[in-house]
């Protein structure tokens, strides 16, 4: 199955019905260009500066795998790392979800943690 199978995408518009869906394009983290489908516009506050416009949930094609980006957290960790083992054969950073390809995630457990996502941000919009 191809990386950049729109499955993914599907499921994750799904998931969120009813939240914005839009293309984030720009120079972020790390000082690269991207562009990113954003589901669910928050507010997300910021340690050391004023709170930003982001997304709930965001979708981004990179080199070698797909990312995905979920901006909500249960407790003291991001969703992404507390569902980790649930999520397939992915790898995991603070608030991003990475995999090569469609078949190495379990798309019936990321419904399960975009539903939760949407649960904890009940002002995305």
């Amino acid at each position: 199955m191809e990386r950049t199978d729109r499955n993914v995408d599907a499921v994750i518009a799904e998931s969120l019905g009813g939240l914005e869906r839009r293309l984030w394009e720009g120079v972020f983290w790390s000082g690269t260009q991207q562009q990113i489908i954003g589901y669910g516009r928050i507010t997300q506050p910021r340690p050391r500066d004023k709170s930003v416009d982001w997304f709930l949930v965001g979708l981004a094609e990179q080199k070698r795998h797909l990312s995905i980006y979920v901006n909500a957290s249960d407790g003291n960790q991001y969703l992404a790392q507390s569902w980790a083992e649930r999520l397939g054969k992915v790898k995991t950073s603070s608030a991003a979800i990475t995999f090569a390809t469609v078949d190495s995630l379990d798309l019936d457990q990321l419904r399960a943690m975009l539903a939760r996502a949407k649960a904890l941000a009940p002002d995305a919009r």
